[in-house]
């Protein structure tokens, strides 16, 4: 095998360190380049070099730990993890705090979650999809040797775990471990005549060890239902029904009748507010529920079945509880508060209700809460600019915290040294306050730094503190400054904010980034003449839609996964979601909406989309099809715009295969060499 000369590594690595698109009379010789694997599909894409890739793929093998579930009677954890040398993440079990993870499951495709059969913890049920195409099933894996692997569901459907039964029984009466999980058609099915057929959410109750024996629960009208918490009599479920990002119910199904009725909202009560089921009182009298039905912003209460009475429980704290935990015994809740873009940890005490002296933890945002079932043992997730997610533990009683997990980065970098982020804030054109975050390059770079925008999906996502993995390189080593705002219509800011895009008021998000390019333009250390957006998912139509409106405002634009038409997003998308988007871009059926959409998409006006494009996209994305990529990519270039595309034939809605997700931001680094930073 051939390598590249000295001279040829010294002229690519002067490039680099120039941060200037360098130009070679004699082309790259084959055993000089990183090829694309056999699943890209790259077009316009100029050669990959090694000596960009050596000199970054440093950047690439941060490996933090996702927690996943507590052994329910040994003090032991299962955990996410990329192995060293690994492609995706995978379940690994912990043994204990800094033990070596022992390794559960070896697929292609990630498996991230699962959970222990509860009362012996002798199996672990987790869920895998294929190809990214998240038509997931779930199987059982025992852990006693020899350990067997059984698919427990119908592979033509898509299937979800949602709770286990608490095994409720007579003394001397052992119940087997009963767990719920909701199924529906992953694919859209044609009725005679091509018309679609109705969409429907079956509940099961499944003993994992007898899977054909499981029995249906209920046939739920739609998607967006799971089962959430199971009373401590094992004799009812809360049912979540979600509707849309500022709309959700509460229902109770009766286990024995299959009876269900809508708990919350109440008869009669028409604002429009989110609940979401956090949990049955041990004693049984109350639900615990998270919602903004009482002000702005999501709160944890407590919600009397008897009476119908409501108890505020956070109503001190202005911001949205994010998620939560409460001891099996009832004594103890520890929930997360989403401060401005980091989430912080209070305790409550469970018969009160009253807010507990926090805990000192170590500096970072908290991720997954969970409490031991037999123990009272917190577990928690912490990550931030400083490194990705690791795993802790808090005894409440003694406030004692303790390290599980020891997150993994190359040999030559160390992300403790890696730039703090800061919260940042512009008016935009209607004098509304817009936030983002921020992260400046080192000091070594002097003078106006070149930007990068980079605008997250949902769009009822949010934007927040923590590590910033790959991108660490771009602020580090190649000294751009990155942004990550929170445009109107973003979770965490309160339920008005949270609509502010809805239907016709979609486009006054992109203004909020052409109010972005105006506060750039104020900042002595940003240079607003050297500025590229990009995002995934919405932020990928986020990244088009500037294009189109700013065009002489960015230097380009990377669209990963973005939505290029709204109303053939909405005719293509999987049916499991078409009515859940409908109710936040709105309905195509309706002639003046469809009009609407059709005037705001990026397709119609890919002839303003003259800066170079970036388009990424997975073959079996069933969020945003791929064929959404195929027509922007094709009209812009038919403009005579530079297209590079590149797409992934066994991924979806995002690359999730490190070998993939790398070969990506290489072609991403030479796409900002050849705009950003020439």
């Amino acid at each position: 095998m051939r390598h590249p000369t000295f001279a040829t590594r010294l002229a690519a690595l002067a490039c680099l360190a120039t941060l200037a698109a360098c130009s070679t009379s004699t082309p790259p010789s084959p055993a000089e380049i990183l090829a694309p694997n056999a699943n890209l599909v790259a077009q316009g894409i100029p050669p990959v070099p090694l000596p960009l890739v050596r000199s970054v793929e440093k950047y690439t093998d941060f490996r933090g730990h996702g927690f996943v579930d507590w052994h329910p009677t040994q003090r032991e954890m299962l955990v996410a993890h990329r192995p060293a040398g690994g492609d995706t993440s995978q379940l690994f079990r912990l043994a204990g705090p800094m033990a070596e993870p022992e390794r559960l499951t070896n697929f292609p495709d990630p498996v991230t979650t699962g959970s222990y059969e509860p009362r012996d913890g002798h199996y672990i049920v987790f869920a895998r999809s294929t190809g990214g195409n998240e038509a997931y099933q779930l199987y059982r894996l025992d852990l006693n040797q020899p350990r067997t692997l059984t698919q427990l569901t119908d592979p033509d459907q898509r299937h979800e775990l949602n709770v286990w039964l608490h095994g409720t029984a007579a003394p001397g009466q052992p119940v087997p471990p009963s767990l719920a999980i909701a199924s529906s058609v992953p694919l859209d099915r044609t009725a005679a005549g091509g018309a679609r057929t109705s969409i429907a959410t079956t509940l099961w109750l499944m003993d994992p060890l007898r899977p054909t024996d499981k029995r249906k629960l209920t046939e739920l009208p739609g998607a967006g239902w799971q089962a959430a918490a199971v009373s401590w009599d094992d004799k009812q479920v809360a049912l979540l029904r979600y509707i849309s990002a500022t709309e959700s119910q509460v229902w109770l199904l009766d286990l024995a009748s299959g009876q269900r009725r809508q708990l919350l909202p109440a008869a009669g009560d028409t604002t429009a507010a989110t609940y979401f089921p956090a949990g049955f009182e041990r004693q049984g009298g109350g639900l615990f529920v998270i919602s903004d039905r009482a002000g702005e912003f999501r709160e944890f209460v407590r919600h009397d079945l008897a009476s119908g009475t409501t108890t505020r429980v956070t109503g001190h704290i202005p911001w949205d509880i994010s998620g939560g935990s409460v001891t099996d015994d009832g004594r103890l809740i520890a929930l997360q508060a989403n401060q401005d873009g980091l989430d912080t940890l209070h305790l409550f005490d469970g018969a009160t209700l009253q807010e507990r002296p926090a805990p000192t933890l170590p500096a970072g945002n908290v991720g997954t809460t969970r409490f031991h079932a037999a123990r009272g043992e917190l577990a928690f997730s912490l990550n931030g600019s400083a490194g990705p997610s690791q795993l802790y533990s808090l005894d409440p009683a003694s406030g004692k915290v303790e390290q599980w997990t020891q997150a993994q980065a190359a040999p030559g970098v160390d992300p403790a040294s890696f730039s703090a982020q800061q919260v940042v804030r512009w008016p935009s054109f209607d004098g509304r306050s817009i936030s983002g975050i921020l992260n400046l390059p080192p000091a070594r770079f002097t003078g106006k730094r070149p930007v990068l925008i980079a605008i997250h999906g949902g769009p009822e996502s949010q934007a927040t503190m923590g590590f910033m993995n790959r991108s660490n390189y771009l602020i580090e080593e190649l000294g751009i400054a990155v942004i990550q705002p929170n445009v109107r219509g973003s979770s965490g800011y309160g339920k008005t904010f949270l609509a502010l895009d809805n239907g016709a008021l979609r486009e006054d998000s992109v203004k909020d980034i052409g109010a972005l390019f105006d506060w750039i333009a104020k900042q002595p250390h940003l240079d607003a003449s050297r500025v590229m957006v990009t995002g995934g998912s919405y932020g990928g139509y986020m990244s088009l839609a500037v294009s189109t409106h700013y065009a002489d405002r960015i230097a380009g634009a990377i669209d990963v996964v973005g939505i290029s038409n709204f109303v053939s997003f909405l005719n293509n998308t999987e049916s499991y979601r078409r009515d859940l988007r409908r109710a936040e871009y709105g309905d195509e059926r309706d002639p003046a909406m469809r009009t609407l959409l059709e005037q705001i998409s990026p397709l119609t006006h890919a002839d303003r989309i003259t800066k170079p494009l970036f388009v990424v996209q997975g073959k079996n994305d069933p969020r945003v099809p791929w064929t959404e990529a195929e027509q922007i990519v094709a009209k812009a270039r038919a403009n005579g715009t530079p297209v590079w595309y590149l797409r992934a034939e066994n991924e979806g809605h995002g690359f999730a295969r490190k070998e993939n997700a790398d070969f990506q931001f290489y072609a991403s680094i030479l796409f900002m060499r050849q705009t950003l930073l020439k």
